[in-house]
C-alpha cells in the first residue's frame, strides 16, 4: 500500500509539474532563472539550464525567425542613415520629447504629471502605453555612439510596467484607455520586438536583458491569449492578435504557445472575412486603417512564411485583395483620397500610399501593383524587410491599371475615372457606412472628391483626433455634399471615455444606392439617404460623368413645408457670375467652374484651419432641384464664359437640341449625338413620341438607325411610345408602355 500511495504520489507531482510548466501568467512576469522551467520538454533536452545557454539560444532563434538576422544590424543601419538621412533628426526629437516627459521608471496610471509639472492627460498616456516613441530612443543608441543610457532606459521603463502590473498600479481598459488593452499591448509588443533585435548584439543588452524582455513578453502573450477569447469588431483586436501570432511564432519554444497561435489565427481569419469586404476594402472605409490592416496581417504573413508556417490560400488571395482595391480608388498621381478618418497629415488632401503599395509589389511581384511602388520602402518598415526583399525594389516590374470607373460596391465608393495620366478626370463618390462599426464614419454619405489637370479640384480632409475641432472637421461643413437647413449628416458627437481625443457620431444617415451604369459615353450613379426626413426633407443625387468633359451633380429635395437647400463646394471660389458661376483657380492657371443650371439665390464663403468652401443655396423652397456642372478646365481659354449669356460647358451646348423635348423648367446639355435632359416630360426623337409618367431626367444618344434612351432619374419612369419602329428593352421587344429603373436603357430601332 505504501508503495502504492509512494506512487500515485510520484505520478501527481509530475503532473503538477507538468501542469506548471505549461502555465504562462498573464498578470506577472516570470522570473528570468525560471524561464527554462516553461520550454517545450525537446527545447529542454537541447540546452542546460543557465541563463546564458538560455539567452544564446533566442539569439540564434530571432537570427533565424525575425525579418531579418541581427547579426546585420550594423550594415543596414549603415544603409538606413544614408537611405533616410533626414530620419535622424526625426529620430532625435521625438526620442528627446518622449525622455523629457516621462521618466524610466514611469507611473502607468492616471493622474500623474510630465517631468516639467504638466499634467499628463488621456491621449498622452496611450502614446505611453504604445512605446511608439521609444523605437527614436533606440535609434539614438546607435547615432550617439551607443551609449548604453537609452539602452538603460528602455529596460528601466520595461520595469516600470511590470511594478505597475504587480502593484496593480495600471490604468485598465474599462477606463477605455486600458495599457494592456489589446490594440496598446499588440502596438507595445510590435515596438519592443523590433527594438529586441536591434538590441542583440549590444553588450549593454546583456543576457539578463535579453531574458528579461522575453519574459515580458511571455506575461504580455498570455494577457493577450485570456482577453480576446471572444470576436471584436475592429482594429484594436486585430493589432492585439497579430502581436500574438508574431510572440507565438518567435517564442514558440515555451509552453503554451501553440494555443497562442491558434487563438489569434483563428481571429484573424474572423476579422479577414467579417471586415475586409468582399470588394477588397477594410470595413470602416478609411484609407488610413485599410493600410493599417494591411501591415497588421503583413507582419503575421511574413514571419509565418520565415518559419515555413502555412498559410491558407484564401487568406494570401484576401491579403492581396486590399492591394488591389487601393489601386483602384486611387488618384492618377498615385495618391489616394481621403476617406473617413485618415489622420496621418492632418489637412491634407491625399493619402501617400506608394509605401504601402511597396509592400504589396514585395509580397506579390504584382507589376499593377509595382506601378505605385517607389524603389524602396518606407522608413518604419525597412526593419520589417529581409535583405533579398529590399534587393527586389532595384527592379521594380511596372504596369499601368487597366481598370478605369469601377465599383466596390460593399464599401460603397464609386469611381469615375478618365484615364490613369497625371492630368486625367477622377471622382470618387461615397455612400456607406459600415452597419457594424461606424465609428470612423464622417459625415460625407453621398459626398465627392474629385482631382484633374494634376490637381485635387474638389478636397476632404485629413484630421487628428487630439484636435478641439475634431468634430467639426468629421462633419459636413468640410465635405462636397448637400444639407438643408442647419442639419447636418452627422448628429449625437459622443467622444471617448477615456478622453483620448477620439470621438464618433451615434447618428449617421442610412445611405440608399439606386443606381450605378458605367459605358463608353457616360458613367451615372444614383443614392439617396435619410437625414433629413428627421425634418420632413427627401433627398437623394445623380452624379454623371460626361467622358470626358464634366460631372452634372444633380440633388434632389422633396417636402411639404419650405426649406433652405444648400450645397457645400470645398475650395476657394470666387463668384465670377452671381451667383450661378463660382470659380477655383490653381497656381498653375488650372481650375474648376461650379455652374448652375438652376438659378440659386446666394453664395457663402467661411473656412477654418486654412481651408475654405463655399455654401450655394436656394431658399423657402419645398422642392427643387440643383443642376450642377462642375467644370475643370486646363488652361484660360478653356474656363467657362463668364462673359456670355448662355455659355458653351466644355462644348456642350445648353438648350439646344437637335430633336424636340418639352417639360416645365426644361434642361439639357448637347454635343454631337449625344443629349442629357432634365425635368423632360415628352420627346419626340426619329418619328417617335416618347411620353414620361413625370418629369424626368435621361440620356438620349442618336446613330444611325438607333435611339439609345437611359433612365438617369432617382426612380423608375413609365415611358409610353407612339411609334410604329421597334422598342427593345434587354433584348427583347417591348410594348407601348415599359417601365426603366435607373441606369437601364432602351434602345429605338429606326427606319
Amino acid at each position: 500500500m505504501s508503495q502504492l500511495k509512494s506512487i500515485l504520489f510520484t505520478g501527481l507531482l509530475l503532473t503538477s509539474l507538468s501542469l506548471f510548466a505549461q502555465d504562462l501568467p498573464s498578470t506577472s512576469v516570470i522570473k528570468t532563472t525560471d524561464l527554462y522551467n516553461h520550454l517545450k520538454p525537446e527545447i529542454k533536452n537541447q540546452i542546460p539550464n543557465t541563463e546564458a545557454a538560455l539567452a544564446a539560444y533566442y539569439r540564434k532563434a530571432f537570427a533565424e525567425r525575425f525579418y531579418y538576422d541581427w547579426h546585420t544590424v550594423p550594415e543596414r543601419f549603415e544603409l538606413y542613415a544614408s537611405t533616410f538621412p533626414e530620419a535622424r533628426a526625426n529620430h532625435l526629437e521625438r526620442a528627446n520629447d518622449h525622455m523629457s516627459k516621462f521618466k524610466a521608471a514611469s507611473p502607468w496610471l492616471l493622474p500623474f504629471n510630465y517631468q516639467d509639472g504638466e499634467k499628463v492627460n488621456a491621449y498622452a498616456l496611450r502614446h505611453l502605453a504604445r512605446q511608439h516613441k521609444m523605437i527614436d530612443i533606440a535609434f539614438n543608441y546607435f547615432y550617439d555612439n551607443k551609449n548604453p543610457k537609452y539602452i538603460s532606459y528602455f529596460t528601466n521603463q520595461m520595469q516600470s510596467l511590470n511594478t505597475a502590473l504587480e502593484n496593480n498600479a495600471y490604468e485598465t481598459i474599462k477606463d477605455g484607455n486600458g495599457v494592456y488593452e489589446a490594440f496598446r499591448s499588440g502596438y507595445r509588443i510590435l515596438n519592443w520586438l523590433e527594438i529586441h533585435n536591434l538590441f542583440l548584439g549590444e553588450k549593454a543588452y546583456t543576457d539578463k536583458n535579453q531574458l528579461y524582455t522575453i519574459a515580458t513578453l511571455l506575461q504580455h502573450g498570455e494577457n493577450l491569449y485570456e482577453t480576446n477569447a471572444n470576436f471584436s469588431d475592429g482594429n484594436h483586436q486585430t493589432r492585439g492578435m497579430s502581436a500574438l501570432a508574431m510572440l507565438a511564432i518567435l517564442l514558440r519554444d515555451f509552453e503554451g504557445t501553440d494555443k497562442w497561435y491558434d487563438r489569434a489565427m483563428t481571429r484573424l481569419n474572423e476579422h479577414l472575412s467579417k471586415e475586409i469586404n468582399p470588394d477588397g476594402f477594410q470595413f470602416e472605409r478609411s484609407v488610413h486603417y485599410h493600410m493599417s490592416d494591411i501591415e497588421t496581417y503583413y507582419f503575421v504573413y511574413q514571419l509565418a512564411k520565415i518559419s515555413n508556417i502555412t498559410i491558407d490560400k484564401s487568406v494570401e488571395d484576401k491579403l492581396k485583395s486590399l492591394f488591389t482595391s487601393l489601386a483602384k480608388i486611387s488618384y492618377p498621381d498615385k495618391s489616394a483620397p481621403v476617406l473617413q478618418d485618415d489622420t496621418n497629415e492632418p489637412w491634407a488632401e491625399r493619402n501617400t500610399i506608394s509605401g504601402t503599395m511597396t509592400l504589396g509589389y514585395i509580397l506579390y511581384e504584382d507589376p499593377t501593383v509595382g506601378y505605385f511602388a517607389q524603389d524602396f520602402i518606407d522608413s518604419g518598415m525597412y526593419w520589417f524587410l529581409s535583405k533579398q526583399q529590399i534587393e527586389l525594389l532595384k527592379n521594380i516590374e511596372k504596369k499601368k491599371p487597366t481598370f478605369g470607373s469601377v465599383t466596390l460596391p460593399e464599401t460603397a465608393y464609386y469611381v469615375m475615372r478618365e484615364g490613369w495620366e497625371k492630368n486625367d478626370k477622377m471622382m470618387i463618390i461615397s455612400n456607406g457606412v459600415d452597419d457594424m462599426k461606424p465609428d470612423h464614419q464622417h459625415g460625407d454619405i453621398l459626398g465627392v472628391q474629385a482631382v484633374a489637370n494634376g490637381q485635387v479640384i474638389l478636397p476632404n480632409y485629413q484630421v487628428r483626433y487630439s484636435l478641439t475641432d475634431f468634430d467639426f472637421f468629421k462633419n459636413s461643413m468640410v465635405k462636397n455634399v448637400a444639407l438643408v437647413d442647419n442639419e447636418l449628416q452627422g448628429k449625437d458627437w459622443t467622444s471617448n471615455e477615456g478622453g483620448s481625443g477620439f470621438g464618433k457620431f451615434k447618428n449617421l444617415p442610412l445611405p440608399t444606392t439606386i443606381a450605378w451604369e458605367s459605358n463608353p459615353q457616360f458613367d451615372l450613379f444614383v443614392g439617396s439617404h435619410n437625414g433629413f426626413e428627421n425634418i420632413g426633407v427627401k433627398y437623394s443625387r445623380q452624379v454623371i460623368y460626361l467622358k470626358d468633359d464634366l460631372w452634372v451633380v444633380k440633388d434632389n429635395f422633396y417636402s411639404k413645408e419650405a426649406h433652405t437647400y444648400k450645397q457645400v463646394w470645398q475650395g476657394h471660389y470666387t463668384e465670377d457670375l452671381k451667383p450661378n458661376l463660382i470659380r477655383s483657380n490653381f497656381p498653375d492657371a488650372t481650375g474648376l467652374d461650379i455652374y448652375q443650371l438652376n438659378a440659386v439665390d446666394k453664395n457663402d464663403k467661411s473656412g477654418a484651419r486654412g481651408k475654405e468652401w463655399t455654401v450655394v443655396s436656394k431658399e423657402n423652397q419645398s422642392e427643387f432641384s440643383f443642376i450642377t456642372v462642375l467644370h475643370p478646365y486646363s488652361n484660360f481659354d478653356k474656363r467657362i464664359n463668364e462673359e456670355a449669356k448662355t455659355p458653351e460647358l466644355a462644348g456642350w451646348k445648353q438648350n439646344s437640341l437637335s430633336f424636340e423635348a418639352t417639360g416645365e423648367q426644361l434642361k439639357s446639355l448637347s454635343k454631337d449625338n449625344k443629349s442629357f435632359l432634365f425635368n423632360v416630360k415628352m420627346i419626340t426623337v426619329a418619328n417617335n413620341i416618347i411620353t414620361f409618367n413625370k418629369a424626368t431626367d435621361v440620356s438620349i444618344e442618336i446613330k444611325a438607325k438607333q435611339v439609345t434612351m437611359h433612365n438617369l432619374s432617382d426612380g423608375p419612369l413609365t415611358a409610353t411610345f407612339k411609334s410604329k419602329t421597334t422598342v427593345m428593352q434587354d433584348g427583347k421587344t417591348i410594348n407601348k408602355n415599359t417601365i426603366l429603373q435607373p441606369g437601364h436603357k432602351i434602345v429605338i430601332t429606326t427606319k
